[in-house]
This record gives C-alpha cells, structure tokens and sequence, in this order.
C-alpha cells in the first residue's frame, strides 16, 4: 500500500500536475490512497467545490475522480516500462447508482491490463484503445465501501517516436 510519505509524494505530484496542467483537475484536491503496479484508488472529498444543490458530489468532480484513478495508474505503468508513450481518453461511460453524500473513493485495479496495453502500444506503430474499468465508492461506519457509480474509460496509447 505505501507509506504514508509515499502517498503524501504521490498525491502531491498528481496536484503539482493538475495545477500546472489541468487546473480543474486540481480544484476537486483529489488524495492518493494507494498507488501499486495493480491498482489506484483516488479519494475525493465532499466540499464546496465538488458539491452539488442537492448536498452531494457533483458529476463533474466523480468525472474527474475516474479520470484521476484510471490516468494516475496508465502513467505509472508508461513511466515502469521506461518508454515514451503518449495518453489520451477516447471515450467515457458513467452509471450513477447512488447519490454520494460523503468522500468518495475511485478504484481503478486494470494495472496488469494497462501494462499489457502499454507493451503493445511499444510494439505498433498505432495507437492502442482499450476499455478501462472504474468503481467509485463511499466508504462506509464500518470500513467497507459502497458503489456509488461505475465508470469506463477508453484508454488510448501510442508509442511517441
């Protein structure tokens, strides 16, 4: 899972980038809980900034959640292949089961699908797009989570020559 310096790195590195690249991305102060070879879970939390007028999390911060999880774990897989591959997302499904009314917690485990995706993204000259899954969850008194929303992002590779 990682030391909490680790995860404090981690989230402050997603930040930096956010600021400095996507600003929006950054406004919803999105947390590393857990960053590893197979799996991301991101943590937004329920503010001012991520709210709704129903006193849940706006669609546009759970959009940005699922973003943040699925692109947090592509980018760590391109910089453990060492290469240099570009990222995009082509396409992106959400299903709302719930109204999330606290923190929220995207989970992202395709690690082994993206690394795959990565080595053959190296190994063609096109561009590889491939479905992404995303399960964004409230945590609940005694630990475990709860869905509150499914997401599917088409991740799209391509090897930068």
């Amino acid at each position: 899972m990682g030391s909490g310096l680790e995860r404090f790195k981690q989230t402050f590195g997603m930040r930096l980038f956010g600021w400095l690249k996507i600003p929006l991305l950054a406004s919803v102060r999105p947390s590393v809980i857990e960053l590893s070879e197979t799996r991301c879970v991101i943590k937004v939390p329920l503010r001012r900034w991520s709210k709704n007028h129903l006193g849940s999390m706006y669609f546009g911060a759970l959009a940005i959640g699922a973003d943040c999880a699925g692109g947090l774990l592509a980018m760590d897989q391109i910089k453990r292949s060492g290469a240099k591959v570009n990222l995009v997302f082509k396409a992106f499904q959400a299903q709302f089961l719930k109204r999330p009314e606290s923190d929220v917690y995207f989970i992202c485990e395709e690690g082994q699908a993206i690394r795959d995706q990565v080595r053959r993204a190296l190994e063609s000259e096109d561009r590889i797009t491939e479905p992404m899954h995303i399960q964004a969850a409230v945590k609940l008194p005694d630990g475990t989570y709860e869905p509150v929303a499914d997401f599917t992002l088409e991740l799209s590779l391509k090897r930068r020559f």
